[in-house]
């Protein structure tokens, strides 16, 4: 297998095979976002990612269950590429049962519905989607690349085609205040609408050499403290009314890690929030949280 800079997977694909068809992001232009910046995007050839496929097959004698199809934007490729390489992998692995991707706004929005069921068909089970926030103005503030209606649409293509959608959102973006209640008050209506089957909030950790970085640095931008990020956690689990939801903010970054379904564990993970800004909960230091 033969990889092009550092390569990055959701958490949940630590046991997938790693198949990189494009280096980099499409956009790669999000004030927060440090991940791909030192990459040039482009899409690798699909001779390289055949010979990858069949190297792969040799290397894992075809024991492969999960496959994540990197890097930032997988879903860009053109929609025969992406066919053959989902055909090429289904049949080099015979256990195959998941194909993931990451999904940008803009990339899946370029799909009609029609071709993303022909991707579900073809076993393109699952897309992550990097929502961040449901509030339009602050998606344009951190240069996402689309409104958020175009996001919102977006997510419910994916839904609708039958493919297995998980998003991702920012405790933080917004900063501390009126802005940090309105990111959560919106969000909380798009993931209503947009009804994911997987939500993971992460909490927002500025990242070295990146607009946002430097905002934070000389003072533009200012962080919010373990109980605002409590509180904003708080807003997302009271106000989710999407049913079943499989809701996570056990990430590294996070203050105070939850994971279950809603609405099932609401009560609990209230608690849980509760306990913690009552100070008899387990909030992780910034010394474990400096990633």
């Amino acid at each position: 297998m033969r990889y092009e800079g550092n390569i990055y997977r959701p958490p949940g694909e630590w046991r997938s095979y790693l198949l990189q068809v494009t280096v980099g992001c499409s956009h790669n232009k999000c004030t927060f976002c440090g991940m791909y910046k030192e990459k040039r995007f482009h899409i690798r050839s699909m001779k390289e990612i055949m010979e990858d496929i069949a190297m792969a097959r040799v290397y894992y004698d075809g024991q492969v269950d999960k496959v994540f199809l990197c890097d930032g934007d997988a879903i860009v490729m053109r929609q025969e590429q992406l066919l053959q390489i989902l055909e090429a992998l289904y049949a080099a692995f015979p256990k195959l049962r998941q194909v993931t991707v990451y999904a940008g706004p803009r990339s899946t929005m370029t799909k009609t519905p029609e071709q993303l069921r022909e991707l579900r068909e073809a076993g393109l089970t699952r897309a992550y989607l990097g929502v961040e926030s449901g509030w339009n103005e602050l998606l344009q503030t951190v240069n996402k690349g689309c409104t958020a209606d175009q996001m919102l649409e977006a997510g419910i293509r994916l839904r609708e085609a039958g493919i297995d959608l998980w998003v991702m959102i920012l405790l933080g973006l917004a900063g501390p205040g009126e802005p940090s209640r309105r990111h959560i008050e919106e969000t909380v209506k798009m993931m209503n609408v947009m009804k994911p089957r997987h939500l993971s909030a992460l909490t927002l950790i500025p990242e070295p050499n990146t607009p946002l970085y430097r905002d934070v640095k000389e003072g533009r931008f200012q962080l919010i403290n373990a109980e605002e990020s409590l509180l904003e956690t708080r807003g997302l689990v009271e106000g989710l009314t999407v049913d079943p939801l499989h809701f996570t903010s056990n990430h590294a970054s996070n203050y105070l890690a939850l994971k279950g379904s809603l609405p099932e564990d609401r009560a609990k993970f209230l608690k849980q929030i509760d306990d913690a800004l009552g100070g008899n909960g387990h909030i992780r230091s910034e010394f474990v949280r400096a990633l």
